[in-house]
């Protein structure tokens, strides 16, 4: 390696170093917003667990009009306990570093972008843009899908679920907000699936052929995860948790066959690239 080489080596990990400090106290100071906002971060968290929920007041008005009483949720109550002396501080430090996260993404993507770009051609610079905008539509389709759907149905289940009548659910509060950003994070990676699948078919690794031949298992495969991550038993439940999925499904086939047009043309009308990767300087 040359003299030349080791300088740039050592700058380009100098400027990556700025750069993960710069997210790391973007990082800190959105965590520390959100832990002084207690009130309102935890409202929105526990709003689930009330029965003025609005898809719990969606789902009645929607019963009311079609007249499937059977489906109407109804009122509950939950019931929450904490068995651990620093438990419910842990909890709110914890919950504050996942929402600063979320608040200061936008930046994080910003800075980590601004360091690959330079390493990039102009045209995969085109692609990137709207790969990360997309990405991160679809991460957070994702997590509200979870947060107005998957997550209240399923905790409203299992909540009011007895195996014996004698023994009453005390939700534990650690239990309450790990399922929750388990799910929300399950749910958003869920949703990249049409930008996975339009990187795989730019790579030549997947076609749309593939994905038309295996729809019919697809459909089978979303219907039994549905089933397991939404366990309320109700047909209009699993069908608004499946609907959005195979919906993703067939998109990824319209994308994959785009995706597949553009490389068949860039590559008869020789548009790829024969030059040497640009130098970040």
């Amino acid at each position: 390696m040359s003299e030349r080489e080791v300088s740039s080596f050592w700058d380009h990990l100098d400027v990556l170093r700025k750069v993960l400090f710069r997210c790391l106290i973007a990082w800190a100071v959105g965590a520390m917003a959100a832990f002084c906002f207690k009130a309102l971060l935890f409202d929105l968290l526990f709003a689930p667990s009330r029965d003025n929920f609005i898809s719990y007041r969606l789902m009645a008005w929607l019963c009311a009009k079609t007249g499937w009483q059977s489906l109407c949720p109804g009122s509950f109550q939950a019931s929450f306990i904490n068995t651990e002396l620093a438990a419910q501080f842990m909890t709110h430090i914890k919950v504050a570093l996942w929402a600063g996260l979320v608040v200061v993404s936008p930046y994080l993507i910003v800075q980590l972008y601004g360091f690959i770009a330079p390493a990039l051609y102009d045209q995969e610079k085109r692609h990137a843009t709207p790969i990360i905008i997309w990405g991160t539509l679809l991460f957070v389709l994702g997590v509200l899908m979870n947060y107005l759907i998957i997550f209240p149905f399923s905790f409203r289940f299992l909540n009011n679920y007895q195996v014996y009548e004698e023994v009453r659910n005390q939700i534990s509060l650690s239990s309450y907000i790990s399922t929750l950003l388990m799910l929300s994070l399950l749910m958003g990676i869920l949703f990249e699936i049409p930008i996975v699948n339009h990187l795989l078919a730019k790579a030549g690794l997947l076609q749309a052929e593939t994905l038309k031949k295996y729809r019919r298992h697809a459909m089978v495969g979303i219907a039994i995860v549905a089933a397991v991550i939404t366990p309320t038993g109700d047909a209009v439940t699993l069908m608004l948790v499946t609907l959005p999925i195979y919906l993703l499904y067939e998109a990824s086939i319209f994308i994959v066959n785009r995706t597949a047009r553009r490389e068949t043309v860039r590559l008869r009308d020789g548009q790829s690239p024969k030059y040497p990767r640009p130098e970040v300087q």
